[in-house]
């Protein structure tokens, strides 16, 4: 018995696999329904109202009768996860039969997707950002603290320094760009709106990060302006990169994320930045998302090769995979 479920949980719903460890994914769905937070964090209840109707379809679909494995990588696991430490490994094996679970934050699976299990450091940049690195022994994370207090370089990070520079041009202060400011009211009308359309939302990171392929398109262009925002995001990536990766041998530094769909106006600089940060590593592209990640290592859960280091917040097995286990690591926070 080697079926496995794998999750991926994040702001735009659940993506969900069910396979089996010697045939691959068998079967997937996705929903657009995010999964609640509250008081309690990220809401296990939900999660299970959502994931089970799906889960048995895909099994049978697939034509598995038993899921020996689960891994759910969720957004926001490391600090809103309490709750599902606690609550899901034992609803999943009641509702279905799951034996040995992981619970990872959306760090890990995407740095497993990225590098699978080779040591060393993983930038994830979308609306957010934050870099994972492992020796594997322990984990280390840096960034990914929101966009109030840091998720520097990311999405949300480039798009209010471009509106910025937006504003800058619109009052004549240094720094303004002409190109970001009729890029913006493009996008939002004219820029004296812009506090009044962006404070009230709850989804402030996500309008935010909507205008960085605009200055993406601005800096490919030529802006000035543009170009070094961008050459600044790429510093703080290559920072927090050289936070987190290991220092001993050749370690891989690989790349994923929406945000680095913008191309050569952010990857170039990016490149160039990692080279003079860790030039003793080596830059290789992401082989699969967070949700590739996530299978992973439900196959290794499902066939008893996982052999992760474990982290109290960012990734928690129960089961037989996790019982006596001295894999865990204090890890850097």
């Amino acid at each position: 018995m080697t079926g496995y479920l794998a999750v991926d949980s994040g702001g735009s719903g659940l993506r969900v696999v069910v396979g089996d460890a010697g045939r691959g994914p068998l079967a997937r769905a996705a929903s657009d329904v995010p999964v609640r937070t509250g008081p309690r964090g990220i809401d296990p209840g939900h999660l299970m109202e959502h994931l089970v109707p799906v889960a048995r379809a895909l099994c049978a679909d697939a034509g598995i009768g038993h899921l020996r494995a689960a891994v759910v990588g969720a957004a926001g696991m490391a600090s809103l996860g309490d709750a599902l430490r606690a609550e899901l490994p034992g609803a999943l094996a009641r509702e279905l039969g799951v034996r040995s679970m992981a619970l990872a934050a959306d760090a890990i699976t995407a740095y497993v997707g990225a590098l699978g299990t080779r040591p060393g450091a993983v930038i994830a940049a979308g609306t957010g950002l934050i870099a994972t690195g492992t020796d594997l022994t322990s984990w280390s994370r840096a960034d990914g603290w929101g966009h109030l207090l840091g998720d520097c370089g990311g999405g949300a990070w480039i798009g209010r320094a471009g509106l910025e520079a937006a504003l800058r041009a619109h009052d004549g202060r240094e720094g303004g760009s002409p190109r970001l400011r009729a890029s913006a009211e493009e996008v939002f009308g004219p820029v004296t709106g812009l506090p009044g359309r962006l404070y009230p939302r709850a989804d402030r990171p996500a309008v935010l990060a909507s205008f960085a392929p605009r200055v993406g398109e601005c800096a490919t262009g030529g802006d000035p302006v543009a170009v070094g925002i961008l050459r600044a995001a790429a510093r703080h990536m290559a920072d927090s990169a050289a936070a987190v990766c290991p220092a001993e041998g050749e370690p891989a530094v690989g790349l994923t994320g929406g945000l680095f769909r913008m191309g050569a106006a952010l990857l170039v600089p990016v490149e160039e930045e990692l080279a003079r940060r860790l030039p003793g590593a080596r830059q290789i592209l992401a082989e699969g998302d967070p949700l590739a990640g996530a299978v992973r290592i439900a196959e290794a859960l499902a066939t008893g090769s996982f052999a992760l280091p474990e982290h109290p917040t960012m990734l928690c097995v129960t089961g037989p995979a996790g019982e006596d286990s001295t894999r865990a690591g204090d890890a850097r926070t």
